[in-house]
């Protein structure tokens, strides 16, 4: 496909960038830590961590990991919250020359037990309110060394023991367990520091991440990415980003929120190691479902950037709190994860005066692919332009590329795409041309300036008497709607058109009903388009970083 986007790129923005800058992660941060050393890194619960004690804390524990006598290339699961034990803990696993494994923490058992066994896991770094998932599995899994931690172990003494008394006692969030042989986080650091630590030698070939995927449509796979994957995606991001920097003043650290969850893609390089990159502070959130606590965090603090889910922007911009925090200072929202709506989209504007920019990607792209340019005016409802470096293509379902204005299946190809999944030749064969394309399983289609939309997921699509209809479409529609909060349409069996719509809807107003959706729906759907049923809920299945699952409402039949 010819790169008609190139003419729309921002001034500034490079088309091509030098993505070998670094040989791997492990010099990305090196360099970072050393050339914003008395800058603050992380910022939680009111407490600064700079880069000094970021690289002070990371190069302990890496000596400790490496004293347990763990091979080059072994993999070490992080099963942590938005705390600074994450960042060390990833710092330092990285540093000792061995592979992240990101972990939710809020996984069941079995769900930690098929991540661990699969990655082959030798160590794992956990908070202890997940200790006793842990427990149940670590018979059956290659796991052995287990370093513990608590919610408050990095905030020094006093607040340390408070917060962890209050997590522990008060609110009671640590389960009972028993994992003998574990040691604590704080004494890792102790002991590695009076340890050698031997820098590895890392390339831009070696493994840096296994990120799990793919687990909504099937066994969870891990995409790998090498340290020049994420590094490419990084300088990618920092160039892309370069027009909406310029309005921060001369002189003045970039503040990031982080509610994204580090442990998800999205958060791990648009949070962390782009700002690692930028020499940047992130205001970690530990759980952004707590928005009180959450704007309690904020209205202390001067940021930039957030980049955030569309359900996160929506339940925000809608709470009553929302005006206790000044967003005078951002520049930078960006949307990613699942589709914006141009409802949230609407709203976000008003309040802040900084539009959403919706970008695109998927853990097998390290995530960035396609951003909007980050000097928009206004919210355009579609993905953007491929990123520096990147081509996307549309194909068919005999992988032969379609013409413009038709729909198919997006492909991305550059620096960012994954080496493959993990131990799984096959899966890696189902999603990678023969020219070095990765095939996403999102339906798309390109305008004649290069701007690409999301049309929907392949597997989401609802086939309605042989027509296409694209769940995405209606959700955008029925959001329009007052009285809704939120929504989400599906295909059910239906006898006569082998598929109809379903919609699923949380009011915002107690007076909305079935009948007003209905009428809006018959003014501005064709026919096969609008829902045969409606059912309204207190609330819809998400997943941890707010994406709503409609996997989980079809499965249901409901």
């Amino acid at each position: 496909m010819e790169k008609i986007w190139l003419k729309q790129y921002p001034a500034g923005v490079p088309a091509n960038i030098d993505v070998d800058q670094y040989p791997s992660l492990v010099a990305l941060l090196e360099d970072s830590l050393k050339k914003y050393a008395s800058l603050p890194a992380y910022k939680f619960m009111g407490k600064a961590i700079s880069f000094a004690q970021l690289d002070q804390a990371s190069r302990a524990l890496a000596a400790y990991l490496q004293s347990l006598g763990l091979a080059k290339g072994d993999r070490v699961a992080i099963m942590l919250p938005n705390i600074p034990q994450y960042p060390v803990a990833v710092a330092a696993v990285l540093r000792a020359g061995y592979v992240v494994v990101n972990v939710n923490p809020l996984y069941t058992p079995r769900e930690l037990e098929h991540q661990l066994k699969d990655s082959g896991a030798k160590a794992i770094l956990i908070v202890e309110n997940f200790a006793h998932v842990l427990q149940q599995v670590m018979s059956a899994v290659p796991t052995k060394k287990v370093i513990l931690t608590a919610l408050g172990d990095m905030l020094g003494f006093p607040k340390s023991l408070i917060v962890n008394y209050v997590v522990r006692k008060v609110k009671k969030m640590v389960p009972a367990y028993e994992l003998p042989g574990a040691v604590r986080f704080n004494d890792a650091l102790s002991q590695g520091a009076g340890k050698t630590f031997t820098p590895a030698s890392v390339g831009p070939d070696d493994i840096a991440v296994l990120q799990y995927t793919g687990g909504t449509t099937g066994v969870s796979k891990g995409a790998v990415l090498l340290h020049r994957n994420l590094v490419a995606n990084i300088l990618q991001s920092e160039a892309w980003y370069q027009p909406a920097l310029k309005k921060i003043p001369k002189g003045e650290q970039i503040v990031t929120v982080c509610a994204l969850p580090l442990y998800h893609i999205f958060g791990f390089n648009t949070n962390m190691m782009l700002s690692m990159r930028m020499g940047g502070c992130n205001i970690l959130i530990a759980n952004p479902r707590d928005l009180p606590a959450m704007f309690k965090d904020l209205a202390r603090e001067k940021f930039h950037s957030f980049p955030a889910v569309n359900t996160l922007f929506m339940a925000m911009a809608n709470h009553p709190e929302f005006g206790t925090v000044d967003w005078s200072s951002l520049v930078i929202s960006v949307g990613g994860g699942m589709a914006v709506q141009s409802a949230t989209a609407k709203l976000w504007l008003e309040k802040t005066g900084c539009p959403i920019v919706e970008g695109y990607g998927l853990s097998e792209t390290s995530p960035s692919a396609t951003c909007n340019p980050v000097d928009s005016t206004a919210f355009s409802g579609n993905i953007g332009l491929p990123m520096p470096n990147t081509e996307l293509t549309l194909l068919d379902d005999d992988g032969r590329e379609v013409g413009p204005g038709q729909a198919g299946e997006i492909a991305i190809r550059g620096p960012q795409v994954m080496a493959g999944y993990w131990q799984r030749p096959d899966e890696t064969a189902k999603v990678m041309t023969a020219d070095g394309f990765f095939r996403t399983g999102d339906v798309g289609m390109v305008d004649e300036r290069g701007y690409f939309r999301i049309v929907d997921r392949k597997k989401d699509m609802i086939l309605v008497s042989g027509f296409n209809v694209y769940p995405n479409e209606i959700e955008d529609l029925i959001h329009a709607l007052p009285g809704v909060q939120e929504c989400a349409a599906f295909g059910m069996p239906d006898a006569k058109a082998g598929e109809a719509v379903k919609l699923v809807v949380v009011k915002k107003d107690p007076g909305l009903s079935e009948a007003d959706i209905r009428s809006f729906c018959e003014a501005h759907l064709t026919g096969y388009k609008r829902p045969k049923c409606i059912e309204f809920r207190s609330e819809l299945p998400k997943s941890t970083i707010g994406k709503i699952l409609r996997r989980e409402l079809r499965e249901a039949r409901v």
